[in-house]
């Protein structure tokens, strides 16, 4: 996504995260798993970022799922 404006995703499990990639990638949304940002406090490691323009496509995809995240900068 080099290039591309893009919002990133932060979780409090490795779980989740993994989850959300899948959740994402099953409704075609395009997502990078990158490390999460050390200022998000997250719990987890991992973060997905995906583009800025996709950004409420993914909200709905993961609350409807339960996935459990937050959108960095909140």
């Amino acid at each position: 996504m080099s290039g591309t404006p893009h919002s990133t995703f932060v979780f409090d499990t490795t779980n989740a995260a993994l989850w959300a990639e899948e959740v994402a990638r099953d409704a075609g949304i395009p997502v990078e798993t990158v490390p999460a940002p050390a200022e998000s406090t997250a719990k987890c490691d991992l973060a997905l970022i995906t583009p800025t323009a996709r950004v409420q496509e993914l909200t709905a995809a993961l609350t409807g799922a339960g996935v459990h995240f937050r959108p960095w900068p909140a």
